[in-house]
């Protein structure tokens, strides 16, 4: 290495290395900040959920959409997003998304009428399609590989796994002392202060912006398809099945997501190149992704609205009984996994993992009618642990055969699914819940859901006997536990 190079951990002949050292630790400080945020904004709004509910006059089947619009916006932009952070430089986006990301969460807090909340949100999600990317992108060229680099992304994870769990705490406490709009504030100073210092702490962008190249016809087939299949399970149980915002909006939407098919066929430079999808691991990776988001997403929901309207408990203890699934989602992800991949690969992970979450879901629909915190604790308890260990596994998975270019196209279209199954969670909750007794049967419903996709896992390839963690290819290892949505 040489003074020249431009990576903030490049050692220099002149000074030893001291300052290079302490320009990458400010770089990762910086990135992982970013993490934590997008972490936070994900999971800081479920307390105040109610609350807004009431201040805006959201009714049980709109106030989800507090939660979706976010969740469309970046799972719907996030390829886009990584196109972006390939095409214009991965400094670049990451600023703009930090500065769009800031600026919704000023709009969202003055919002005075859930229009308004609604699309801040959304544009929330953008921000967060072109900050998420950015972020790894920026690791992988600021930190050589190795050593530093794996150390970099256990940082980067941590930070990620951290702003889950300290989302619910958070957005209690601050809903509880100064209402509803300071969970947005939280947001803003961060993600400001990402835009500001990046310019400074981060790695110059080594090309010049290419803005040739954007599949916008695909972004705007998976963005539309998409909200349509939302709408349209939301729609359903009052309008019905043959009504133009019911069925005729969920068939709409197939027919977005069908036409897509063949218009990345012919794209120069489609978002999600069919390459990718001939191998097995990642469609799985999706398909698991996709489901165990929209249950655990609807779990949190469900528990939400359970010990703050049924028990009455404040948005100051709502979130505070959060704390032991967060700390059990670390201890999963960080302890629980290492050993579970080597001694049965990620296969078997995978099928357990995902049945886990499903027999939680289950747990949380029986202990609800006990109507006390404590019935519901044990579940709180084992959705964090189950949860916490089977979505780095499913992460890993989605990079397994793919190639060192692609890792970032993979792990985008994994974390796209994740997001639209969040969004697809929460209607399908509503709609089931209005139509068939309640928050506990679409617990049941959802638990179903995911015991059944459990075994798409077994789709992927047995293990080759005897081979341990130190024998998978390096893009597999190391793989952070956090994440916009997480646990």
């Amino acid at each position: 290495m040489t003074s020249a190079d431009p990576r903030p951990g490049a050692a220099s002949p002149r000074d030893g290395g001291a300052r290079p050292r302490a320009a990458g630790a400010a770089a990762l400080a910086l990135l992982a900040t970013a993490h934590f945020t997008l972490s936070l904004d994900f999971n800081v709004v479920y307390i105040a959920l109610p609350e807004i509910g009431r201040d805006l006059g959201l009714d049980g089947a709109a106030l989800p959409w507090v939660v979706n619009a976010f969740a469309l916006g970046y799972g719907g932009l996030l390829l886009l997003g990584g196109r972006a952070v390939d095409r214009l430089g991965a400094r670049r986006v990451l600023v703009l998304g930090a500065l769009l990301l800031g600026l919704a969460s000023a709009a969202g807090a003055l919002a005075a009428h859930a229009g308004v909340l609604i699309a801040a949100r959304a544009v929330q999600g953008l921000g967060a399609a072109a900050l998420f990317p950015a972020t790894l992108a920026l690791i992988g060229t600021a930190f050589p590989a190795g050593p530093e680099r794996n150390r970099a992304m256990a940082v980067w994870g941590s930070a990620g796994a951290f702003g889950a769990l300290a989302g619910g705490a958070v957005g209690g406490i601050l809903t509880s002392a100064f209402g509803w709009p300071s969970v947005f504030w939280v947001l803003v100073v961060p993600a400001l202060a990402v835009a500001l210092l990046a310019p400074r702490l981060l790695p110059a962008d080594r090309h010049r912006p290419d803005p040739g190249g954007f599949d916008l016809p695909g972004t705007s087939l998976v963005t539309t398809g998409a909200l349509l299949l939302v709408f349209g399970v939301f729609r359903v149980p009052e309008s019905g099945w043959a009504s133009p915002d019911g069925g005729g909006a969920l068939l709409l939407g197939l027919l977005a997501l069908a036409a897509l098919v063949p218009v990345e066929r012919r794209s120069a430079s489609p978002l999600l190149p069919a390459s990718l999808l001939r191998d097995r691991h990642l469609p799985v990776s999706m398909g698991l992704v996709l489901v165990l988001m929209g249950v655990v997403g609807t779990l949190h929901y469900v528990y939400t609205t359970h010990v703050q309207v049924t028990l009455g408990l404040d948005p100051f203890l709502a979130g505070l009984g959060f704390l032991p699934q967060g700390v059990a989602a670390m201890l999963g992800s960080a302890l629980l996994l290492p050993r579970l991949l080597d001694r049965w690969g990620v296969r078997a992970v995978l099928f357990a993992g995902t049945a886990g979450v499903g027999l939680t879901s289950a747990a949380f629909a029986l202990a609800l009618a006990a109507g006390s915190y404590w019935a519901v604790l044990p579940a709180v308890v084992l959705l964090g642990l189950t949860a916490g260990t089977v979505y780095p596994a499913v992460f890993t998975a989605a990079g397994s055969g793919v190639g060192e270019r692609e890792q970032g196209v993979a792990s985008a279209a994994a974390s796209t699914a994740q997001q639209i199954g969040g969004a697809l969670g929460l209607a399908v909750l509503a709609a089931v819940a209005g139509a068939w007794g309640g928050l506990g049967t679409a617990s049941l419903a959802g638990g179903a859901a995911a015991v059944a996709a459990a075994f798409l896992a077994l789709l992927l390839p047995r293990p080759a006997a005897g081979r341990s963690a130190a024998a998978r290819p390096p893009h597999t290892r190391g793989v952070p536990s956090g994440g916009p949505g997480h646990g």
